[in-house]
């Protein structure tokens, strides 16, 4: 097989992930043009239709569906066969690309990522801001971040900060006038700032806890966000309640800023932790990142 009919062949697999050439072709960094003339000249040499297309969508075929099902798992085997091959050098080298949320990025991993870029010149880092449990593997990640240490079979997670807790807080000036929620359940009677989660594209539902009980609210409000720091700054602005993590609300409830409100109902989370897939030997650029990130209490 040759290397030009290889790229073909993953370039078809991304396709068929995507079920879309736009976003396909930006992830291969060629032209939508370009990328379905390749397409349209591997089915030509394969002499079978792989995909169905309209101006709308991408559907795949009875063939395209039995190519696609043996070509990912092949594919995923030669790319972690080849990072193999490349950890043999000994010199920490190339990009690795994690996907986190912005608080994790922001209190986490920038910080102590810094450090090692001085340290190493040629090891680039892509982070990428997402709130989804994202599939590292298939979106061809390096890692990810998420809070707790549950991680599919075919993954390793390492803790890379201590538990936290959330923390719901207001500015003086939108309590002025109102009443302090006295329980969760006030919260309903409150201007909330909500965040928008990119399954299914809900509301975050705000989680209690309270001497062993758990509860959820779905809050309403003016304004949502899928960014931490916009909640956080909304906030700040008087527009309602928002439920973010102390550390980072702390700050500005000891300046005066920001009131707390149901402190006894603050729930407790375990840390962020990194996952990444399982392998043999790993990258030496994604080991010292590893080593990097590795929470290790003082």
């Amino acid at each position: 097989m040759t290397s030009e009919n290889l790229n073909d062949l993953r370039a078809f697999t991304i396709v068929a992930r995507e079920k879309n050439f736009t976003r396909a072709a930006a992830q291969l960094a060629m032209s939508r043009s370009g990328l379905s003339h390749a397409i349209t000249a591997l089915e030509a040499r394969l002499g079978v239709r792989l995909l169905t297309r309209t101006t709308r969508s991408v559907a795949l075929t009875e063939a395209g569906m039995r190519l696609y099902s043996t070509l990912q798992p092949m594919l995923n085997t030669l790319d972690s066969e080849l990072a193999s091959l490349r950890a043999l050098s000994e010199k920490p080298a190339g990009t690795v690309r994690i996907t986190a949320h912005d608080h994790a990025i922001e209190s986490v991993l920038w910080p102590r990522l810094q450090a090692l870029l001085k340290q190493y010149p040629d090891i680039q880092i892509e982070l990428s801001v997402d709130y989804a449990l994202t599939d590292i593997v298939a979106q061809q990640f390096d890692a990810g971040v998420r809070v707790g240490s549950i991680v599919d079979k075919d993954m390793i997670a390492v803790r890379i900060s201590p538990d936290f807790h959330m923390a719901v807080v207001c500015s003086p000036e939108y309590l002025k006038g109102k009443s302090k929620p006295i329980t969760p359940g006030d919260l309903t009677t409150h201007q909330c700032i909500n965040l928008r989660l990119p399954t299914r594209g809900g509301l975050y539902a705000w989680e209690f806890e309270h001497q062993g009980k758990t509860l959820s609210v779905r809050v309403q409000g003016q304004t949502v966000f899928n960014n931490t720091y916009l909640m956080l700054h909304a906030a700040l602005d008087g527009l309602g309640f928002a439920y973010i993590p102390l550390e980072l609300a702390q700050p500005y409830i000891t300046a005066g800023k920001l009131v707390p409100a149901l402190e006894q109902w603050w729930p407790h989370f375990p840390g962020y932790h990194l996952y990444y897939a399982s392998r043999r030997q790993l990258a030496p650029a994604l080991a010292e990142v590893i080593a990097a990130l590795r929470y290790r209490e003082s």
